[in-house]
């Protein structure tokens, strides 16, 4: 049998030598623009936050320094002598320690009461709908109205007192807003009331992402329905209940609104607030360059704050959500 053996001619490419490899273009000009895009979104915001927020810091640390009315020039230089008064006040210190009865009270009450009616609210019910609107209408009153509705509610021989006393409760009537062992407790259940809603519509929003597999499977393998809430459905809701610890905390310390057209601080500084204690100070008395001492102390507790839960509580919800750096 003949072979015939075929000889294929080397290509033109082959005979002219290796192909030379094509070098990526530059990507040089590409960053530039991707850079100067984030520059140009950036600037807007950039320029309100240092005219709003950063300069005025500036401004009300200087003013700190003097002791000023709000009339006149700075001439009266005290150092930190508004610091060192304010810190030493005893009405002060007693409003700082109300804004930390406001902070642990959210956090024992209000989280388990929020995540309680959460979960009620996820599953099947009648009426989920009107009940989740129900839930969530106080919290779109402004803190104003809520503070002008509850602050007539609650005048002596008003409606709560004639509704306690209608169902054979009149021995619990008490001056609510008068009385300074109780006032305390009466605008934290009127601060409940307004602001458990935004609890329940984010740990709602928290439910939604828990997979509904975890619970079939978890009922599968015979775990009753408080077992499954307290071993999946609570560790899946971390994130979520970290970032409502933060916000509740910073509302809790910024609390102003309500306090101040409800009680104005009193009766005799018993519902006083750190943001109440600024206004009564600096704006009522005029004692700005004191009132701008408390307004940085406020700030100070505020940020220090926010960067401790940052490095030890939000981390852990941040960490590897950045992949890396834009190109």
């Amino acid at each position: 049998m003949n072979t015939t053996t075929v000889a294929v001619a080397p290509s033109a490419t082959a005979a002219a030598g290796p192909a030379r490899s094509t070098t990526p273009a530059p990507r040089r000009r590409s960053s530039t623009r991707k850079r100067l895009e984030l520059a140009l979104l950036l600037l807007p915001s950039t320029v309100l936050f240092v005219a709003f927020v950063f300069l005025p810091l500036i401004a009300a640390v200087y003013y700190s320094l003097f002791d000023w009315s709000g009339f006149g020039p700075l001439i009266d230089f005290v150092g930190l002598d508004n610091y060192t008064q304010a810190l030493t006040d005893p009405t002060f210190q007693a409003a700082i320690g109300h804004n930390l009865f406001i902070v642990f009270a959210s956090l024992i009450v209000q989280l388990p009461l929020s995540i309680a009616l959460a979960l009620l609210l996820h599953g099947r019910i009648r009426g989920r709908t009107g009940l989740r609107l129900l839930v969530f209408t106080p919290y779109v009153l402004s803190e104003a109205v809520t503070a002008v509705i509850w602050l007539s509610l609650l005048q002596p021989n008003g409606a709560v007192d004639g509704l306690l006393r209608g169902v054979g409760l009149g021995d619990f009537v008490q001056l609510w807003l008068g009385d300074g062992n109780v006032v305390m407790f009466t605008l934290f259940a009127v601060i409940t009331w307004k602001y458990i809603g935004f609890g329940i519509i984010l740990f709602l929003a928290g439910l939604q992402g828990v997979p509904e597999e975890l619970r079939e499977a978890a009922s599968i393998d015979g775990a009753s329905g408080w077992q499954t809430t307290r071993m999946i459905v609570i560790p899946l809701l971390g994130p979520t209940i970290r970032i409502w610890a933060f916000l509740s905390i910073i509302g809790s310390l910024q609390l102003f609104d309500i306090v101040w057209i409800m009680t104005l601080g009193g009766p005799a500084g018993s519902s006083t607030t750190m943001a109440s204690y600024l206004i009564d100070r600096g704006f009522r008395r005029y004692e700005f360059g004191y009132g701008s001492a408390v307004a940085i102390i406020l700030f100070v507790f505020c940020f220090v704050f926010a960067l401790f839960y940052q490095r030890f509580a939000l981390r852990r919800d941040t960490q590897g959500a950045l992949t890396g750096r834009v190109e």
